[in-house]
């Protein structure tokens, strides 16, 4: 039994608006059949994806705080050109830079209109073939622990794991990385970006959510009743959904 991240969830005031920014991001089509927005490759509404992890974006009535993410997305870019290039494109659509204490990097660091954190980087070889969406990135103390337990929560594979890095990667070796860097201070609000998992059609829920607590996970109450999708939180407080499956 494993689980399959399926999508990033990103909270939003005006998940249209949101939706629209990070479909002309990525070069992607945005779909609105119901009170979310999914952000998808172009070619028609496919979910799962096969390869890339979609972005839903759902409306919530709280503004996001002030507080940096502790997950954020990665933009992979071609060239320097390309990266010059993409940086205007997304400033002209409403993203805004932000120092979250980078320094002198060769990457960028933006915030969609939301405020919701993101970086574009410089061209690096290991991205070139993961679409768009070059990782998932989250901030942690523990990398070797969070390798643990998402190697053992999802069907994807550890590449790297050491003090400062943990990477795993679909095992088919397609679409982002997901990516822990330990990074200082805590966790010390909800984040605005977390994963949705999705069980395969044949696994039972109920038995992935109990195994996922023995591997660590919590319960999670966001307030969000009853549901067909099951809230959780990581050994290190990082909350993600267990999605019904479809």
């Amino acid at each position: 039994m494993a689980l399959r991240p399926v999508h990033v969830n990103i909270k939003a005031l005006d998940a249209s608006a949101v939706g629209r920014f990070w479909a002309e991001a990525l070069g992607w089509s945005a779909y609105s059949a119901g009170v979310t927005t999914y952000v998808g490759p172009v070619g028609g509404f496919v979910w799962p994806d096969p390869v890339f992890l979609g972005i839903d974006v759902v409306p919530v009535p709280e503004a996001k705080k002030a507080t940096k993410n502790r997950i954020h997305l990665d933009l992979a870019t071609s060239s320097e050109a390309h990266q010059t290039e993409l940086v205007a494109r997304l400033s002209a659509l409403g993203a805004k830079p932000v120092d979250v204490g980078q320094g002198d990097v060769p990457w960028t660091v933006l915030a969609d209109p939301e405020g919701n954190e993101f970086c574009v980087l410089e061209p690096r070889e290991v991205y070139r073939d993961t679409g768009p969406i070059a990782a998932i990135v989250v901030d942690c103390a523990d990398p070797r622990s969070m390798a643990r337990f998402w190697g053992e929560a999802t069907d994807w594979t550890v590449h790297e794991v050491s003090g400062d890095q943990a990477v795993l990667r679909s095992a088919a070796g397609v679409g982002p990385y997901l990516e822990f860097l330990r990074t200082p201070g805590v966790k010390t609000v909800p984040d605005r970006v977390h994963l949705d998992l999705l069980p395969y059609p044949d696994d039972d829920k109920a038995a992935e959510v109990a195994r996922l607590r023995t591997l660590g996970a919590t319960n999670l109450d966001l307030g969000q009743g009853d549901v067909a999708w099951t809230c959780l939180s990581d050994p290190e407080g990082h909350e993600f959904c267990v999605l019904a499956p479809s």
